[in-house]
């Protein structure tokens, strides 16, 4: 198993979220960690991450602990989160913030060129746009430059937190599109998601969380076809 979650608890101050998740993820995978508003989706990211540390339980990756670690040492395990809200650097230019995401690799000369045209023919508008600063960028452009940015650091298992966030309805459909290129390709996605049914079309196996907790886990056709998922958790 690439990820494995057990018996993890995490929150913030005195305010506890994360009351025992136990979550897997396999490598090739492609699995969605679903909930409401509050569910702790994004705490399970942070948790991973090392940007908040765990209560309790562990974390593995790739057969060894990372709970504990410095979000930058998770990173260079090749475990990476593209966050929610891109967080780019607005006043630095789309080849400037590229860059950024190879940094733990230390890239230089004709690798750090070949990064960037792998970059480029994933997402040709970045190309067109090289030299243009990022928060001049229209939302989808900026969503594909967070993306791109995160798959620089040549992550194992990308972590995705609301990629779909505040895009036009075309832009979503395209986005998903590319989430299952980008796994075709050889990455492990973990995608956190409001976009339950979207997610749950291009998803192996899902994860639904309830109040810090996990409430339903299975295969990602089995989710969506059932009555409970649908009614309770999907709105259909």
């Amino acid at each position: 198993m690439l990820l494995r979650l057990e018996a993890v608890e995490a929150g913030y101050g005195a305010l506890g979220v994360l009351k025992g998740i136990e979550l897997e993820v396999a490598s090739g995978e492609i699995v969605a960690l679903l909930g409401s508003n509050g569910s702790g989706k994004t705490t399970t990211i942070n948790a991973i991450s090392g940007v908040i540390p765990i209560r309790g339980g562990t974390i593995s990756f790739a057969g060894s602990r990372v709970d504990g670690l410095h979000p930058s040492a998770v990173v260079r395990r090749r475990l990476v989160q593209c966050a929610e809200g891109r967080q780019l650097f607005p006043g630095l230019t789309v080849v400037e913030n590229l860059k950024l995401g190879s940094y733990a690799r230390r890239l230089s000369g004709a690798a750090l060129r070949n990064e960037m045209d792998r970059m480029y023919d994933l997402f040709p508008v970045l190309r067109e746009r090289r030299q243009q600063l990022a928060g001049t960028m229209s939302g989808g452009q900026q969503q594909m430059l967070a993306i791109g940015r995160a798959l620089m650091a040549d992550p194992l298992l990308l972590m995705m937190d609301e990629p779909s966030l505040g895009l036009a309805p075309l832009l979503v459909s395209q986005l998903f599109e590319l989430i299952t290129r980008i796994n075709g390709l050889g990455t492990t996605v973990l995608l956190v998601e409001q976009n339950a049914v979207a997610s749950l079309k291009i998803a192996h196996r899902a994860y639904i969380l309830e109040s810090g907790r996990i409430a339903l886990t299975g295969p990602a056709e089995d989710l969506i076809s059932s009555p409970r998922v649908r009614d309770v958790y999907l709105g259909l």
